[in-house]
């Protein structure tokens, strides 16, 4: 099925309203995490309604799963995934590199997508019709670069203290390989690698709320996103993503060690 851009744009709005107003406030923060530190605040669960309001009215028979208000009628072959602020660290911390990511899955397969990061004024989604964004400049399609080789590769992840043990010294020796290497902005990273501007994203230990909206910006744009062993994104794990499948191959062979 397809995916109207008028609806994508619907959602954006949606979340915008309880987002902006609420960044750079100073809000209140909860943690979700005992022993650790993941936060949570009024503007994600109050975007999430909205996006979750949205959804069951234009598709009332559709699965949700959010990562704030849990899931509803996941038998359905249509699920929508709903992250409603992708980096909430970088939120709470008034870092416009957060998002609002809502994908759609068929009978488990991300469909379409969207990443709306509303305080540049942008977003990247994708549909049957391609992988595009709107934003500054104007409107375009999006397509990844054509890089293929480790040495001439821009790399970003979350952080490396994400990858623990054995997999930290692999991490370490890989981005000793690329050209450059850079941390943080969540979600942005993975727009970025669709827009052309990065070529390898990795991030372990997702959710399937993290990534399922980015697969198909990415895979439309012409970039490869897995696992680390190669097998679906759909439920999160250990995720790579690349520009070109050569890169893909080669950055996937470097992280195995």
């Amino acid at each position: 099925m397809d995916i109207s851009t008028d609806f994508m744009r619907r959602i954006a709005h949606a979340a915008a309203a309880e987002t902006l107003p609420r960044f750079r406030s100073q809000g209140a923060v909860a943690n979700k995490e005992a022993g650790s530190f993941d936060p949570v605040t009024e503007a994600d669960r109050e975007a999430e309604r909205a996006i979750r309001a949205l959804i069951s009215s234009e598709y009332p028979e559709h699965g949700i799963l959010g990562e704030e208000h849990g899931s509803q009628n996941l038998t359905s072959r249509h699920v929508w995934v709903i992250d409603p602020i992708d980096g909430t660290r970088a939120y709470i911390s008034g870092i416009p590199v957060w998002g609002t990511l809502v994908g759609l899955t068929v009978d488990g397969d991300a469909v379409a997508g969207m990443m709306s990061q509303p305080f540049t004024g942008e977003l990247f989604y994708a549909n049957a019709s391609g992988s595009h964004y709107e934003g500054p400049g104007g409107p375009r399609r999006l397509a990844t670069r054509k890089t293929t080789e480790l040495a001439q590769a821009t790399l970003f992840t979350t952080t490396p203290a994400l990858f623990k043990g054995d997999a930290r010294k692999r991490y370490d020796q890989f981005e000793t390989k690329v050209q450059l290497a850079r941390y943080g902005t969540d979600c942005y990273a993975f727009a970025m690698l669709a827009a052309g501007s990065v070529d390898i994203v990795t991030d372990p230990g997702l959710k399937p709320y993290d990534i399922v909206a980015l697969i198909p910006i990415i895979e439309k744009a012409g970039g490869v996103i897995t696992t680390f062993e190669g097998g679906p994104a759909e439920k999160g794990g250990d995720i790579l993503a690349a520009a070109t499948p050569e890169l893909h191959a080669a950055a996937m062979a470097a992280l195995r060690g």
